[in-house]
């Protein structure tokens, strides 16, 4: 047989063993990479020369009704990515009401400020400061006094 022929030939094997679920070779995925791999043959063999074998095998796959594993993967994936999305809606709803809370705090300091720098120019009255006790030093202790 030619090498065509032959790489005919193992994939059409390969096609079967996949089918039935008994891969040797591969993972046993109903991808077109896995039937490569269960083939021995290069992913290219079914992407360029083989055209109607890749076709023969998307075909007895969608005979049984079943997705492809690519298929399947790829809505997990957008399952995945919706949960993250809605987390990501969530977070960003929370930080939008925290930004609109903290510019209300900052307003009010601000405003706050402003009316204690005001009272700080206004004239005062003469204010009188009251003699205090002189505070201790923080490394000196307070002397005991002993009774006998």
């Amino acid at each position: 047989m030619s090498g065509a022929a032959d790489e005919r030939v193992q994939i059409r094997a390969a096609k079967n063993r996949i089918l039935v679920g008994r891969p040797e070779r591969s993972n046993g995925a109903l991808t077109i990479v896995a039937l490569a791999i269960e083939a021995g043959v290069p992913r290219n063999a079914l992407t360029q020369r083989q055209l109607d074998l890749k076709s023969e095998f998307y075909a007895r796959l969608k005979e049984r009704g079943q997705p492809a594993d690519t298929e399947v993967r790829l809505r997990q994936q957008v399952v995945r990515l919706k949960e993250l999305r809605q987390k990501d809606k969530a977070e960003l709803d929370q930080l939008r009401a925290d930004v609109e809370a903290l510019v209300r705090v900052v307003n009010q300091l601000t405003l706050e400020n402003q009316q204690l720098r005001t009272k700080l120019t206004a004239p005062r009255a003469r204010q009188r400061v009251l003699p205090g006790q002189p505070p201790h030093p923080p490394h000196a202790e307070p002397t005991a006094v002993r009774e006998r």
